[in-house]
This record gives C-alpha cells, sequence and structure tokens, in this order.
C-alpha cells in the first residue's frame, strides 16, 4: 500500500474517529505534506517511538501508540510477564496524559496490571518506580528534549534501563506485527479499574525516591555548612523537574534556591523557549537575567523529562557566567564523587566509571588518578544501565558513576537511566563543597583542565527531514565507509572504527581487531595527538550528527582546534 492508500484509508476507515479524518481532509491537495505523513510507519526504534504530534502513520498520535502498545503487550504476554504489570509516566508535552492512559488501557486489555503516576513525573523516576513495583517492563510518554511539535514513547525492561539487545529487536518484531489497527485491544478506564488492573501510584513513589537520592549525599556537613549561602537558580523549562528537584534541594537544607517564574508551570507549548534542550544557550536567557539579579553562584536547567541536566556557574575572575558542556558538568561531578570517595575511605577496588564513545576522553584520566576502571559503551544512556546489570550479575565491578556527553548522568543506581534530579543533588553538593574551599564550580572546572589537560568536545548536527534526507544520511556513511579519510582537519586518522562491521583498523600498520561492542551504525575516527572525530545517524530525529574531540594546552587553543574539525564537519555534509 503506498502513501495514498494509506491516506484514503485513515480518511474512511471506521476505525479512526472524526477529529482524526478532519485534521486529514484538511491537508487534502498537499501531496508533500501527504507523503510526509504516510510514505512510512512511524518506527519503533530500539528504545521506542519519537516523531511528530498528528494523524497518519508517520505521526505520534494514539493510533500508532497503541499500535505500539499492542505489540509489547504481545510479547510480554509471551515473556510469562503480564502478572508483574508495567509502571508508566508521563510528561508536560501536550497529548502526554492521553497517550499514557491509552496506553495503560491498552495494556490493561490485554490481561496486564498497569500503575500510572497521577500526574507528570520525570523519566528517571519511572525507572525507579519500575523497580520498586517488581514492573516486567516501564514505558514513559515523553520527547526529551525535543521541539513543542514532538512527542515520543520509550520503553524500559525490569531492570530499570531502557531495553536492549536482544529484547529490543524481539519487541520491534512483535510491533511490526501489529499491522491492522482493529486488531489493537482497548477497554474503558472504568472498565480496568473495576478488574483491578488500572493503578494510580504517585506519593508513596516520590518519597521512596527522595530517600534514595538522600542516601547518595557524601559531603552533609558542607551542605549544612554553606546551604544558606550557596545561591542558586533553576529552571525545569516548563517541565517535569520543578517539584522533585525543589523538593531535594529543601529537603537537603539549602534555602537560596530561586526558581524562574515564567518557566516553572508545566507547559507542552513551551511559551519561553523555541527548543526545551538545556544544551541550547538560548533555554537560560531568563534563568542568567534572574541569577544577575539575584548574585546567584549556579544557574541549572533541566528538560522537560528531567534527565539532562544544563549548567552555568561564576567565573570568580571575571564575575560572568560560564556555561558547561555535558561533559564538563559530567567529568566536574565525575572528579568530585571520586575524589570525596578517595578521601573518606570509600573507593572500592573494582570500581568502574561508565561513558559513551562520543563522551570526553578527560574521564579516562580521572579513573587513572583514582584507580577506577573505565568501560566505554556505544551511544545512548541504555547502555550505560545495562553495564549496571551485567555488575550485579557477574560482581565484576562496582558501579561510581556513568555519564554521557549529552547532558546526562546518573549517581548511584536507584534508576538505570540518566537522572537531573540527582545531577541537580551532587552539583548543589559539590558546589557547597567547593564554596567553602573559596571556589565556584567553574574555577574548580579550571583546575581540573588544570590537572588531566584542556579537554574540549563539541558536536554538529544536522536536519535531513523527509524521504531525500533518509537517503542523504545513508549516503554519508556509505560514503565514509567505503572510503574512510586519512585526515580530518588539521589532523591525520590514526585508526578507523567502523561499529557496523565491529572493527578496528590501524592505518599505520594495517593491524584489525575487534571493537567488542554491539553492531551500531557508528564510524570512529581516532585522529593524532589525541584528538577524535565520530559520525552517527540520529535514533530519535532525521538528523545526522558529527561528534568530535580534542586535547591541547589552553582553552584558546582547544577552541581554535574543534573549530577546525566542525569546519571538516561541514565539508561532508554540504
Amino acid at each position: 500500500m503506498d502513501y495514498k492508500e494509506k491516506y484514503e484509508q485513515w480518511c474512511t476507515d471506521p476505525v479512526f474517529d472524526a477529529d482524526t479524518k478532519a485534521e486529514l481532509q484538511a491537508i487534502a491537495g498537499d501531496e508533500k505534506e501527504i507523503e510526509d505523513r504516510f510514505y512510512k510507519d512511524l518506527s519503533f526504534g530500539t528504545g521506542g517511538l519519537r516523531g511528530v504530534i498528528g494523524a497518519g502513520t508517520n505521526r505520534m498520535n494514539v493510533y500508532t501508540v497503541t499500535r505500539a502498545t499492542q505489540g509489547l503487550a504481545n510479547y510480554i504476554k509471551r515473556q510469562g510477564g503480564e502478572n508483574k504489570g508495567v509502571a508508566i509516566a508521563f510528561d508536560s508535552r501536550n497529548r502526554s496524559a492521553e497517550f499514557s492512559e491509552k496506553t495503560a488501557l491498552c495494556l490493561n486489555a490485554n490481561g496486564i496490571r498497569t500503575y500510572r503516576f497521577e500526574t507528570l513525573r520525570p523519566t528517571p523516576e519511572l525507572s525507579f518506580a519500575l523497580r520498586e513495583l517488581n514492573c516486567i517492563a516501564g514505558i514513559v510518554i515523553t520527547a526529551s528534549h525535543n521541539p513543542p511539535e514532538y512527542n515520543g514513547y520509550k520503553v524500559y525492561w525490569e531492570d530499570g534501563a531502557q531495553i536492549t539487545a536482544p529484547k529490543d529487536k524481539e519487541i520491534i518484531a512483535e510491533v511490526d506485527a501489529v499491522t491492522d489497527f482493529n486488531d489493537i485491544r482497548m477497554m474503558t478506564r472504568k472498565e480496568a479499574e473495576k478488574e483491578g488492573l488500572f493503578r494510580v501510584i504517585g506519593q508513596e513513589i516520590d518519597d521512596r525516591y527522595m530517600e534514595e537520592l538522600k542516601k547518595l549525599v557524601l559531603s552533609p556537613q558542607a551542605i549544612k555548612r554553606m546551604a544558606d549561602s550557596l545561591k542558586i537558580v533553576y529552571t525545569p523549562l516548563h517541565g517535569t523537574g520543578n517539584l522533585p528537584v525543589r523538593r531535594i534541594l529543601s529537603e537537603l537544607g539549602f534555602t537560596q534556591v530561586k526558581v524562574v517564574p515564567e518557566q516553572e508551570l508545566p507547559d507542552g507549548g513551551f511559551p519561553t523557549v523555541s527548543y526545551p534542550n538545556p544544551e541550547d544557550p538560548k533555554a537560560f536567557a531568563l534563568a542568567l537575567k534572574l541569577a544577575k539579579e539575584t548574585d546567584a553562584d549556579l544557574v541549572l536547567a533541566t528538560d522537560p523529562d528531567a534527565d539532562r541536566l544544563g549548567v552555568y556557574a561564576k567565573d570568580t575572575k571575571t564575575g560572568a557566567y560560564m556555561p558547561f558542556t555535558g561533559n564538563m558538568s559530567g567529568l566536574l561531578i565525575a572528579e568530585y564523587e571520586l575524589s570525596v570517595r578517595r578521601e573518606l575511605g570509600r573507593l572500592p577496588k573494582n570500581g568502574a566509571l561508565v561513558k559513551t564513545i562520543v563522551s570526553s576522553n578527560m574521564a579516562d584520566e580521572i579513573a587513572k588518578e583514582y584507580n577506577v576502571d573505565v568501560i566505554e559503551v556505544l551511544t545512548g544512556f541504555k547502555y550505560i544501565g545495562e553495564q549496571i546489570k551485567f555488575f550485579e550479575q557477574t560482581g565484576s565491578h562496582e558501579y561510581l558513576f556513568g555519564y554521557e556527553e549529552s547532558y546526562g548522568c546518573l549517581v548511584g543506581t536507584h534508576a538505570r537511566d540518566k537522572d537531573a534530579v540527582v545531577a541537580v543533588m551532587a552539583l548543589c553538593e559539590a558546589a557547597a563543597y567547593y564554596k567553602e574551599k573559596g571556589l565556584t564550580l567553574w574555577d574548580q572546572m579550571i583546575n581540573i583542565y588544570e590537572k588531566y589537560g584542556y579537554y574540549k568536545e563539541d558536536m554538529v548536527s544536522v536536519t535531513m527531514k523527509g524521504m531525500d534526507g533518509a537517503e542523504q544520511i545513508r549516503k554519508i556513511l556509505a560514503d565514509m565507509r567505503r572510503n574512510p579519510p586519512k585526515k580530518i582537519g588539521a589532523y591525520d586518522v590514526a585508526a578507523f572504527r567502523d561499529y557496523q562491521a565491529g572493527t578496528r583498523l590501524e592505518l599505520a600498520t594495517g593491524k584489525v581487531t575487534k571493537t567488542g561492542l554491539p553492531q551500531s551504525n557508528v564510524l570512529y575516527f581516532e585522529l593524532e595527538q589525541g584528538a577524535w572525530y565520530c559520525v552517527r545517524p540520529s535514533g530519535t530525529e532525521p538528523k545526522v550528527k558529527f561528534y568530535m574531540g580534542v586535547k591541547e594546552r589552553s582553552l584558546d587553543a582547544a577552541a581554535k582546534a574543534l573549530e577546525g574539525l566542525k569546519m571538516a564537519a561541514e565539508r561532508i555534509y554540504l
């Protein structure tokens, strides 16, 4: 069936409601729009769904959401897990509450009990809750940091991490097998509640989550001494972070916390930002204004589902607020956690720091300093969460910290996904610890650079929409795989890793070894002088991403070297 036939089906089939049909009839004659909505099914990738909200097979709507849920329900029943139940959370995005309820009722109609949060909650609390409730799986309705027109659907398994191989492909096969929307089972909420299948959760899980976070504090006395003087500005960017972030800081004793009033309340339209992403400097405009008015030490922003954290901190020398990349904030927390653990005599002999292949190599230097092993995984925090499971199964390591460059990290093992609530807590604890020594977090970051070297990283993301864009992305990767460059920017390529083939080639010797990681459409170039370059398609958006990193003798030199690598990316995709 081609896209035109699918469009006609959605306009006429009784399974689709009147509002859906009206939306589609309004675009009659707009061939490009019809093609984009129907040229493919919104793909259930290795973590779930993500797409623009609207009617059509390539959109987020109740039909594509419940189709995915029916496939997941079929898989859960094949695994014999229907009696364990599924935990469900949702964020502040448009239609998140509706999608989450329909998801629950589809599972209920398949005989699977659900535990749905009464109101919006952070993604990491979903990861925590499903383990607390001994569920077989968890689902969160969120598009994370994407623009307002997006929503998404992420699936977690019983270990608390997002689904990984082989379950991801097995679930995808079940979803793909649901080809008729009439096969999707549904029941009413009243029926589901009467049968004890639809259950509501809330305060009791919040309380247990908070207690687990507080157990992770390493320097309670530093907090006690500095909590009244450390000035913090925080924005939840209209998302889920407001209540849990304010609660944890309050319960730890921090009294000087100001929340950006214009961005405090949940709003799926994100009216004060075009892009609710703490990676975007524009998202900090109102927070930085408040910080300057209140002379804050620290400025923090969480994304809509509160798994990513953005940071600015004051430079003592200039008084300016300086931005932290995800690598910088992750490395600062790593240095703090490991150094204080060593002070306290609480560093285990088999400790592990886990990072992704596109994260800063400074992590290796920090790990070496504290005699901790570095475990490197593919891009995506689910692979970090998976390592925690492996450590528990084998006893090979004790998890200490995990982070990825895209503003996500995890202290502790209460969750198995990145957690901006615990990251806020850890950073504010670190800020109190260093403030007592006369340092801001920016001052400490400079100390870390002086100690390990001036590592600097960046990423270029290029959007290529539709069928043509998908083909362009495929061609970029195929061309680079077929003819790997011997030089990128000013740097010679020392080695080339093709994670699709699972091989690493040393250019000087021709020696080929295994990467040791699962297959993935990722190309990684080890460059001279400790620099590196990586290319991969986004797993959730129509984008190709170019990651890069350098090590130099100063911030200025690192910035200049990085600019050369960014220009090299432009030559590839333009």
